[in-house]
């Protein structure tokens, strides 16, 4: 599948989209969300292990593209088919059964932090700077900013970011719990790569389920996490990749996880 707005790569386990607009600094028009859309869809295929968003151009994203917004949303009274479409990217995330990290440089803006946080880890460069810039243009908060910022940050701290539109820096993001790792701008491909390829080889399944248990965890009590955990865990054992994780630790070697 070919994009106009994205960039997409597989290589060893791992599929790179690159958002692809670095004239608006990578600002979301309606197009390139529906070609998110698509783009994390591709992502299910089983061959992808761990799914990479990032950024060209130096910026991952500076938010929704507003001029693209207006004038073919605004004035074609589309608002709400446009929201459907963020909603459903957001839930292809969520719900991908596999590993999504966010690679962020420059600026991770209004829009475009909510995608960071609805990736399961943020690797942030050193010059990443994020901001829930909607209320300087009048809006409410998006792609999720509202379940995922007060998990991670606490309710107050998303109140005040997403109240004030303040603009902090990575280090700052990380000391909340915003950001996963901060690494230096030149080491910061290198730093994704290392992960990512660390999750590639790891045991689908088994992580599959973690992130499905961990993303529900905040809805659940703890008699019904125990259950899920009772029945995860024998399923992960009846796989090869299972068997294999046990051999492994048993002869002290590192496994090799097929999928399987």
């Amino acid at each position: 599948m070919t994009f106009e707005e994205l960039l997409w790569e597989l290589e060893d386990g791992v599929a790179w989209i690159t958002l692809n607009r670095p004239q608006v600094r990578n600002a979301l028009s309606l197009k390139m969300i529906s070609e998110l859309g698509r783009a994390v869809e591709l992502a299910a295929d089983p061959a992808v292990r761990v799914l990479v968003i990032t950024g060209a151009g130096g910026a991952f994203c500076a938010g929704g593209d507003l001029r693209d917004i207006e004038a073919r949303v605004l004035r074609g009274g589309t608002f709400y088919p446009f929201m459907a479409t963020v909603t459903r990217v957001v839930r292809a995330l969520a719900d991908l059964p596999k590993p999504v990290i966010a690679a962020v440089d420059g600026p991770a803006a209004g829009a475009g932090w909510s995608l960071a946080l609805a990736c399961d880890l943020v690797i942030a460069s050193e010059d990443a700077f994020f901001s829930m810039a909607f209320v300087r243009v009048g809006l409410t908060p998006d792609f999720g900013a509202h379940y995922f910022l007060p998990r991670l940050a606490g309710l107050q701290m998303a109140k005040y970011l997403a109240f004030t539109g303040e603009r902090i820096g990575a280090r700052e993001a990380e000391r909340l719990g915003l950001v996963t790792r901060v690494v230096p701008r030149e080491a910061l491909a290198a730093t994704v790569r290392a992960l990512a390829g660390r999750l590639a080889a790891g045991p689908p399944l088994a992580l599959a389920l973690t992130k499905s248990l961990l993303n529900r965890s905040a809805t659940l009590d703890l008699p019904s996490v125990l259950e899920e955990e009772a029945m995860a865990q024998p399923l992960c054992l009846t796989t090869e990749d299972g068997r294999e994780g046990l051999r492994a630790f048993l002869e002290k070697r590192e496994p090799v996880f097929k999928g399987r």
